[in-house]
């Protein structure tokens, strides 16, 4: 890594790499204590959309890791800046909870079910039969379909549960239509991302928990890598992949070292 430039910006997953639910991991706070110290810019990512930056931060705050509002971007913002872009003003039939609806709201969309120009899916704990099937005829009827993150399951104190990957594709297999997911491991998020931080992708590293989602999406947008074993990814597993992060370390704890010698 020390042969590129200097690290300017430091873009992290937040589950499996700063928390695990409602625990911190060993050394989150030290590492967004010292990027705050660096004067590094820096940005908190989540493919969640359940929340909104501010309930992230209580909740991360709650778990003793001090993350400000704005250094928190997430799947349900990277959707509505994509709607905003693509079709401003526009109308939709939201599945989901606050994060995602608060983020529409805030780009001006009114949400319908009355012949909207996108259904857009997002995470929820609490899927309903009855709004998926509104989902499934409005798509045969014409509405786009757009979905926050592909993600198949998430987490929960109890075990894994179902999430947007997977109640898209019912939706899919139902319509025939298959969704624009926004969310990593698109890189479209990881360029919104950087975006909004006015940081570029030579000087900027991504770190993740997972090769599929955050290592993938990072080098299709041209950053260095960094993956952590303290999430879904293990280290025997790197191996199955085509390609690799451009470095491996145990936890966010290893990473503290780096943000001060990469500078």
């Amino acid at each position: 890594m020390s042969d590129h430039k200097p690290v300017e910006s430091w873009l992290t997953d937040m589950d499996g790499v700063l928390v695990h639910e409602e625990r911190a991991i060993p050394g989150a706070a030290e590492f967004i204590a010292t990027l705050q110290r660096s004067g590094k810019k820096f940005l908190v990512l989540t493919n969640n959309s359940i929340f909104t930056p501010r309930d992230l931060r209580a909740r991360l705050l709650a778990a003793g890791i001090d993350i400000p509002e704005d250094a928190i971007w997430t799947s349900a913002l990277a959707t509505a800046q994509f709607l905003d872009d693509q079709r401003p003003g526009g109308t939709a039939y939201v599945i989901g909870e606050a994060g995602l609806t608060t983020a529409l709201h805030e780009v001006g969309y009114v949400l319908t079910d009355r012949a909207p120009d996108y259904v857009v899916l997002g995470e929820t704990r609490t899927y309903s039969f009855e709004a998926i099937t509104k989902a499934i005829r409005l798509i045969a009827d014409g509405a786009r379909f757009l979905a926050t993150n592909p993600d198949p399951t998430g987490p929960s104190q109890e075990g894994p549960l179902p999430a947007t990957g997977s109640v898209a594709a019912l939706i899919t297999r139902a319509t025939g239509v298959a969704p624009y997911f926004v969310g990593k491991p698109n890189p479209l998020m990881m360029r919104s991302a950087l975006n909004r931080i006015e940081a570029h992708s030579e000087t900027a590293v991504m770190i993740g928990d997972r090769m599929d989602t955050d290592i993938i999406s990072g080098l299709e947008a041209g950053l260095r890598s960094v993956l952590v074993l303290t999430g879904s990814t293990s280290e025997h597993e790197v191996d199955r992949f085509p390609y690799r992060p451009t470095r491996i370390v145990e936890s966010i704890a290893d990473v503290v070292p780096l943000v001060e010698a990469l500078g």
